[in-house]
């Protein structure tokens, strides 16, 4: 994907064009993103909203200094991060509240899947398992398909420590799989298309 069309009407000034293709170029992997860092469909639907409005409102201020996609990335995982830090911030739930105990009567029952979609599934659980850190460079890696370096760049840290998180990150995915007998992933890594398409 080429970004000399979006460049070329931002510097026209056709902000509203230019808005348009980045939406339709980047609304999916944006929304991937902020799924795979927030763990939560519904959430990621309305934090993808949020982050297409600072998009929005950011296009005249945007001068090129990076990539139109590494400068989407950025504004998506700092909006994502907040969150995460906002969430955090909030009190537990506790067992005893009547909206718990309705949302776990919810639940489907668990069930036997096909081997493509209950990889995918199980390789959700284990991702939400990981410690953030290690999340976040899985789902840039693997489900953005992004270069080490562009990890790096994204997540503000060194070559080294993004190649270190995820040789780790992929061995606790290994270990929790193998703990996890429920589960039908014993090595989520040999299922890239459950990984990609999460």
């Amino acid at each position: 994907m080429t970004e000399a069309e979006p460049c070329r009407l931002l510097e026209a000034r056709d902000y509203h064009a230019a808005f348009e293709w980045l939406l339709e170029h980047f609304r999916d992997k944006v929304f991937r993103l902020a799924c795979g860092l927030l763990q939560d469909e519904s959430q990621a639907e309305d934090m993808t909203q949020d982050i297409f409005l600072r998009i929005w409102k950011g296009l005249p201020g945007y001068h090129g200094q990076a990539s139109l996609s590494t400068w989407i990335y950025a504004i998506a995982r700092n909006a994502c991060f907040t969150e995460l830090k906002r969430r955090a911030a909030r009190p537990t739930v506790s067992l005893d509240d009547p909206g718990w105990e309705h949302a776990a009567n919810s639940l489907p029952a668990p069930r036997p899947a096909d081997a493509e979609a209950g990889a995918e599934s199980d390789v959700r659980v284990l991702l939400a398992r990981l410690p953030e850190k290690y999340r976040q460079v899985i789902t840039l890696f693997y489900l953005e398909q992004k270069a080490y370096d562009e990890v790096a760049a994204l997540l503000g840290m060194p070559l080294g420590t993004v190649k270190t998180f995820l040789f780790r990150a992929r061995r606790e995915l290994c270990r929790l799989a193998a703990r996890s007998p429920v589960l039908g992933v014993s090595n989520p890594i040999r299922h890239p298309h459950a990984l990609s398409q999460l």
